[in-house]
């Protein structure tokens, strides 16, 4: 469990069953610049105990604000009531048309496997994107990750 943050996080960053370890350091890293706080969905593909942390490159860890759901349920129980945004590249609207606010929740799936079909369909108004051009599978996780969170922060003068 994380530190106490010393007030509201900005945002709130899930990473839904993320799988590289290094990608998750560099979102930590970059909620930390922001304010937000970062969740995990469990399963994930990697441990969070200091050796793996390490490896990662999260020797400022102790500055993140953390918490890990043991599943999907589990998390929408604690961030009850607050807006989530689900970023998938199946959404037909690009990130920008999204309105944020602070408070708002940005849902990233795993490197592997994305989001589940079912998660999509139950927020599929709130499913947005990084467009892309077709030729490209998808983008890093930490990269769109942090592109998001910048986007989310210039919307509403965060920071």
């Amino acid at each position: 469990m994380s530190a106490a943050a010393p007030s509201e996080p900005l945002l709130h960053v899930v990473l839904y069953q993320p799988d590289i370890p290094q990608n998750a350091g560099n979102i930590g890293r970059s909620c930390v610049a922001v304010g937000a706080k970062l969740w995990f969905v469990r399963p994930l593909g990697f441990r969070l105990d200091d050796r793996y942390l390490r490896r990662a490159g999260m020797d400022y860890w102790e500055h993140v604000d953390w918490e890990v759901a043991d599943d999907w349920q589990q998390l929408t129980e604690r961030l009850a009531g607050r807006r989530m945004w689900l970023l998938t590249k199946f959404a037909a609207r690009p990130v920008w048309e999204a309105d944020f606010e602070p408070g708002d929740v940005l849902v990233f799936g795993s490197e592997t496997r994305g989001l589940p079909d079912k998660l999509r369909e139950q927020h599929s108004a709130h499913c947005i994107k990084l467009p892309m051009r077709e030729s490209i599978r998808s983008l890093n996780l930490a990269s769109t990750a942090n592109t998001v969170m910048y986007e989310a922060v210039r919307q509403f003068g965060g920071l």
